[in-house]
């Protein structure tokens, strides 16, 4: 089945200024994208979505592929990564390629590998599924949550989970917000509730959401760790 790895690099980061080419840990954090994809067996081609020609020029430095930029409706804060994966699979089309699956990976997330994407297109295709996202445990009982009304006052959001024991709650699980993997033609029709989708547990110690600073330096602790640990079990 062919398969395109669709790196997501958007130029007008606002929390983070150029997010997606700073340095993590000694190189541009975007690089440990592209190098997890080419170091995957899975995929015919590997591309950078982005606005940015410091971003593109970065990107091919590493190995990706830019064939072309991204239009100013998929640049905008209100594109969807959905949005980003049409436009990226018809712009293909008109070259001639065509895909069976793609697999959108974030500039930020290094911790990616190419052994975890391929490890999710097997756990893909032994579920005979359509679509896979990685998730991480919430750490926190979420079902005990509260609310503050509209009068200011304090609620429980499921109060009919009151007297349930914390090991009895069910158990929720958090978008790892790292990549997705999908059917290049469902993607089209399918709505997401009605997708043949699977899960892919990634340990809380191996993510993190990057959107300030302090993400930032937390991400870059939890990556020294992981090698330390790597390096350990070697």
């Amino acid at each position: 089945m062919a398969t395109i790895a669709i790196i997501t690099a958007r130029g007008g980061s606002k929390r983070i200024p150029h997010k997606n080419i700073m340095e993590f840990l000694g190189k541009p954090i975007i690089a440990y994208s592209i190098e997890a994809a080419l170091t995957c067996r899975i995929f015919d081609e590997v591309m950078v979505s982005t606005d940015s020609l410091e971003i593109a020029t970065i990107a091919r430095q590493f190995g990706a592929k830019v064939p072309f930029m991204r239009s100013e409706e998929t640049s905008n804060d209100y594109a969807t990564t959905v949005d980003v994966i049409k436009e990226v699979l018809t712009e293909y089309k008109k070259m001639g390629k065509e895909f069976d699956r793609y697999c959108v990976i974030y500039a930020t997330a290094p911790f990616v590998t190419g052994g975890k994407l391929d490890s999710a297109f097997q756990i893909l295709e032994e579920n005979g599924a359509d679509f896979l996202t990685p998730v991480t445990k919430c750490d926190q009982p979420v079902f005990r949550s509260f609310y503050i009304d509209e009068n200011q006052k304090l609620k429980k959001r499921w109060p009919e989970y009151q007297n349930v024991r914390t090991q009895d709650l069910p158990v929720l699980y958090l978008d790892c917000g790292q990549f997705y993997i999908g059917d290049a033609k469902k993607i089209f029709t399918v709505p997401y509730d009605e997708r043949n989708m699977v899960a892919m547990i990634i340990p809380t110690d191996e993510g993190q959401d990057i959107d300030t600073m302090q993400d930032w330096k937390i991400a870059e602790e939890k990556y020294r760790k992981m090698l330390e640990q790597k390096h350990e079990a070697e």
